[in-house]
């Protein structure tokens, strides 16, 4: 009897836990290159009161067996790394990814870290920088007297100085790729660092062996659905629920069985 009242309340807490991930979600739907995230969960130890294929008698056997399960816990967060729309917005500082590939971000320890967020600005030293003034790696240093700034296809970078009708190159943005994407860590500010589950970073020009392309003057939005996690959401609340009331059920069980005593 008493099983119940903690299978019931593993399944509250992923819910609970699944709940928090949806939030998180909800609250990116407007982050520049921001990757939902998913929840999966598996199911705990199993009580086997009788397995499947025992004797049942000297010319039979059990053919299905009595297993208890003890609830559920989460497992694991995988962020989904579908790209997402592209939106317009024609400063010539705004890069998206168009496929597969990561910005190399400096960071001020030293290790560099990797983003979708294309949107750069340059510093007081004329580096193309993040949001937070984290400089891109290869750096990128523009010249003070630059009126335009050119990003190509293949991620060659180009200035047209003052007073001049011809760009002149000043470098090239580089993208670095994984095995497996799933496995790098964010660590927020549109970051994310690699692991040992990820791989170690491949590094190559944009639209080159598989890499994704840069467009100029757009930005990759959020991919998360509104409506996907609305539902969602909704599903998080009555499982949460339903395990609520399987709960208050085991007590009102338990109180019944303290009453045939008296």
């Amino acid at each position: 009897m008493m099983r119940s009242l903690y299978t019931a309340a593993t399944g509250m807490g992923a819910q609970q836990r699944n709940i928090d991930v949806t939030a998180n979600n909800l609250a990116n739907v407007n982050t520049t290159g921001f990757k939902k995230s998913r929840v999966h969960f598996q199911d705990l130890l199993y009580h086997n009161e009788r397995n499947a294929g025992v004797p049942a008698s000297l010319s039979t056997q059990v053919p299905v067996g009595l297993h208890v399960g003890h609830g559920v816990k989460q497992v694991s967060t995988e962020k989904v790394h579908v790209t997402g729309n592209l939106q317009n917005t024609g400063n010539d500082l705004d890069i998206s990814i168009d496929g597969a590939g990561f910005f190399q971000i400096l960071q001020p320890n030293g290790i560099i870290a990797y983003s979708r967020d294309g949107h750069f600005n340059i510093d007081g030293q004329g580096r193309l920088v993040t949001n937070d003034g984290m400089p891109v790696d290869p750096e990128i240093n523009i010249p003070v007297d630059t009126r335009k700034v050119e990003i190509s296809n293949d991620g060659t970078v180009s200035v047209f100085l003052r007073d001049e009708t011809q760009p002149e190159a000043i470098g090239s943005i580089q993208l670095a790729r994984f095995q497996n994407p799933a496995g790098l860590t964010p660590i927020g500010k549109n970051l994310y660092v690699s692991t040992p589950a990820s791989g170690n970073a491949v590094l190559d020009s944009p639209a080159a062996n598989g890499m994704g392309g840069l467009n100029q003057g757009f930005l990759e939005g959020s991919n998360v659905s509104l409506v996907e996690e609305m539902v969602n959401m909704i599903t998080a609340q009555r499982a949460y629920e339903v395990n609520s009331k399987a709960i208050q059920s085991s007590d009102e069980m338990l109180k019944t069985a303290n009453g045939l005593i008296r």
